[in-house]
């Protein structure tokens, strides 16, 4: 259930780049709807494919069913071309000697294992991480006419000036697949920079039930996503914020769940590997 959820929110964010090609609204703008998005798509094209390059600490806290939360940080670096993920705190307390020791002969085991494993291995390996990073971006198109969008005006956040646009189902959408059967029960905001064009911020919630697979499971309102970006280099904005809380069941249980996550430290993933193999 949390992969048809996440997966339906990074389409709707990715959705709202796409459907605005369309005509012009509101022509006492600077500008209008239609350019604001053409750029948009440039700019965040131009983060996706960035993206790889840079390494990063995730700080992830999750909760189900009302339970404990569970607060983890990772070092998240590319290795031999997908992500390995090192854990460097629990509970917001840093790993003991003896557990980052262990974290890093961990680190340097995979890295040698994917340096020696065999070709039809590591390609199969790539192969799932970039059909992850190509999920999103095809089903943009697929995905094209789910909202209709309207400018609602332009603001500050975080320091910057934006463009705010709001976004709801359009009427009779029909979902081409099960993972985007949750839009039609959406509605969200986007904020772009007005200077470079990329999201600042993207908010999204249900406020109506979506059911799936015969009315086996079904994702209720509560359900919200909150995804904040900012620069990670002079040219590219990368996330720092995600946060989603899910209400949903599955065969009449409660399947609740909440996971906030923070990106921090954006550097060259190339030079952090080699730091994080030399300590």
């Amino acid at each position: 259930m949390w992969t048809l959820i996440r997966t339906s929110i990074l389409t709707f964010s990715a959705c709202v780049a796409f459907e605005m090609c369309g005509a012009a609204q509101n022509g006492k703008q600077t500008l209008n709807v239609q350019e604001i998005l053409q750029r948009s798509v440039i700019a965040n094209r131009a983060d996706w494919k960035a993206a790889p390059g840079f390494a990063f600490v995730e700080r992830d806290v999750e909760s189900k069913r009302g339970g404990p939360k569970t607060v983890k940080d990772y070092l998240v670096m590319m290795v031999g071309g997908s992500p390995y993920r090192r854990l460097i705190a629990v509970q917001d307390r840093p790993l003991t000697k003896e557990q980052d020791a262990q974290e890093l002969r961990k680190l340097r085991k995979e890295a040698q294992r994917r340096a020696h494993e065999p070709a039809d291995a590591r390609q199969e390996r790539v192969n799932a991480y970039q059909k992850e990073r190509r999920q999103d971006q095809a089903m943009m198109n697929e995905m094209a006419d789910a909202f209709s969008y309207t400018l609602a005006g332009e603001g500050r956040l975080a320091g910057r000036d934006v463009y705010i646009l709001d976004a709801s189902p359009k009427p009779g959408y029909q979902p081409k697949t099960r993972e985007t059967r949750v839009l039609i029960g959406m509605r969200g905001r986007l904020w772009i920079d007005k200077q470079r064009f990329h999201w600042a911020k993207v908010e999204a919630e249900v406020f109506q039930p979506v059911s799936f697979g015969f009315f086996i499971a079904k994702v209720g309102p509560g359900t919200r996503f909150v995804l904040e970006e900012a620069p990670a280099s002079p040219k590219v904005w990368l996330p720092v914020h995600f946060s989603v809380t899910v209400k949903a069941s599955i065969l009449g249980f409660n399947n609740n769940s909440t996971d906030d996550e923070t990106y921090r430290d954006y550097r060259p993933n190339q030079s952090t590997l080699l730091q994080a193999m030399a300590k």
